[in-house]
């Protein structure tokens, strides 16, 4: 028997095959095409993403004749469009979730919330990403939003292609701002106050629990069991075996993420100034709190874009700039701002610098500063996780295309103080949506069993350097945290 996990990415999709130890068979990656409007608008096409989730899937399971067992979609969180129930066609493009089209409308949504009491309900702080923001902006927009209208991520705009079935998981619905993660239940009234119909979101099923079967005339063979297995940071969670206070996942990609767990809880006051938000786990009986960089992988991109002439310069060749550099700290501080900033301290507002420059620098310690100041930024969120109490943070499990930057890994670890583990897991984030699948559709006797073949797999170790540490810590200490909020601050008097 196999898994199949599909990944819909903000810049990639993804399909892999997996044995039921975990390991995993073959792999299909393509690229998620985004478009923009005339109004300088992101958006998808969803008919496109499905055909090119159709051919990572066709790639992926070619060639193996074994029975897949279950299916499992994750996706990012935020990214939704809106379907005719009757007809099953999109009425709208896939808004992503960076795409900033909503600030205004959830601006308007703000002042008509009791911020804390509706943070105690869903564990959010009110953002342009969430889902309510994006269809009120589609109802303002000249979008009829019926009765027969449903807004669903893509994770279950994908799931609906393949079985014909609407429904999405806790994890997701979790993200749209209208959802109740303490009673697993629709807002209804938050619902109505925005004068939606009752049925503009789908059935909330527990993560990896079966949406249908797939349909004849499929991508795959029919009866094949879909779940929407969850937002993909929660599925990635679960495959790096993240499931106890003290371990905590750093997730890098074009954003990162210091995700981590605790049981379920009443959350109040202290939760809601931590400025972290809150979600249901796809364990169950957890909730998991997030923090985010928006764009930490996305500034080393940025500078890659900067340093290229004709072709664009290599990972390799950037790395080789830092190897000839001075190996201590730079003593430059960078703020990885460039597409505002994320938890604990949210502010789309906030812009990208770097502070304390001279002449004699040169691109090599501009890379390293780059990448020092995302060091920086985890360090803080670090911070202030271990003053709310939600965990020791010394254990730092940590996945996504940036394992594979040795530098950066080194700088995270000096900076943090935080010995990181690095699975040696092929897509962390696809078995996970795989595994969560599985034990849904009873491959797994439960998530215990799950966390046993995870806990298995081989881990890379990286120890922090005591010299280093001391030398960035002072520079942490007395640079970058004093100067975060005067930096904001005077952007705001710039906007």
């Amino acid at each position: 028997m196999s898994l199949l996990g599909i990944d819909i990415g903000t810049t990639h999709i993804k399909a892999g095959l997996f044995r039921e130890n975990g390991s995993l068979i073959k792999l299909s990656i393509q690229k998620n095409i985004v478009h923009r409007d005339q109004s300088g608008h992101s958006y998808y096409n969803p008919e496109e993403m499905w055909e090119i989730t159709t051919r990572a899937i066709q790639e992926a399971t070619s060639a193996y004749d074994e029975t897949i067992a279950a299916i499992g979609v994750t996706s990012m969180a935020e990214s939704g469009v809106l379907l005719d129930r009757s007809t099953g066609k999109a009425n709208s493009h896939i808004i992503p979730w960076f795409d900033r089209r909503t600030e205004a409308i959830s601006a308007r949504i703000g002042e008509t919330i009791d911020p804390l009491a509706q943070f105690q309900k869903t564990g959010l702080h009110n953002s342009y990403k969430h889902g309510l923001a994006k269809l009120l902006w589609l109802k303002e927009n000249g979008t009829g939003i019926t009765e027969n209208m449903v807004w669903v991520s893509t994770s279950d705009y994908i799931a609906y292609k393949l079985t014909g079935e609407i429904a999405t998981d806790y994890t997701l619905a979790a993200r749209t701002f209208a959802f109740q993660i303490d009673k697993k239940t629709w807002n209804t009234p938050l619902i109505e106050q925005f004068n939606l119909p009752d049925g503009v979101f789908p059935d909330a099923l527990p993560s990896g629990n079966p949406v249908g079967n797939t349909s004849a005339g499929n991508v795959v063979e029919q009866g094949i069991p879909v779940a929407v297995s969850g937002h993909d940071h929660v599925c990635t969670m679960l495959a790096a075996g993240v499931a106890d206070p003290g371990v905590t996942l750093n997730s890098i990609g074009t954003a990162e993420a210091l995700v981590g767990s605790i049981s379920e809880r009443e959350l109040g006051e202290a939760e809601y100034q931590s400025g972290f938000n809150f979600g249901c786990h796809v364990i169950p009986g957890k909730y998991f709190w997030m923090g985010g960089i928006q764009s930490s992988g996305g500034s080393v991109e940025w500078l890659r874009d900067q340093f290229s002439n004709q072709e664009m310069i290599s990972y390799e060749a950037m790395e080789q700039l830092i190897d000839q550099g001075d190996q201590t700290p730079t003593g430059i501080l960078y703020y990885p701002y460039l597409a505002g900033s994320g938890s604990p301290a949210p502010d789309p507002d906030a812009k990208g610098a770097f502070i304390g420059l001279r002449a004699s620098h040169g691109k090599g310690d501009l890379y390293k500063a780059l990448l020092e100041g995302t060091a920086y930024e985890l360090n803080y969120m670090k911070k202030a996780a271990m003053e709310m109490d939600l965990g020791e943070v010394s254990r730092l499990i940590s996945v996504g295309g940036g394992t594979n930057n040795k530098t950066w890994m080194q700088i995270k670890a000096d900076v943090t103080n935080c010995k990181l583990t690095i699975p040696e897991i092929s897509e962390v984030t696809l078995l996970g949506a795989a595994l969560v699948a599985g034990r849904g559709c009873g491959l797994y006797e439960n998530t215990e069993e799950v966390l046993d073949i995870v806990r298995e797999t081989r881990r890379k170790q990286v120890t922090p350097d005591e010299d280093n540490h001391r030398r960035y810590s002072r520079i942490f200490e007395e640079g970058y945290l004093p100067l975060q909020q005067p930096l904001r601050n005077f952007y705001r008097t710039t906007r």
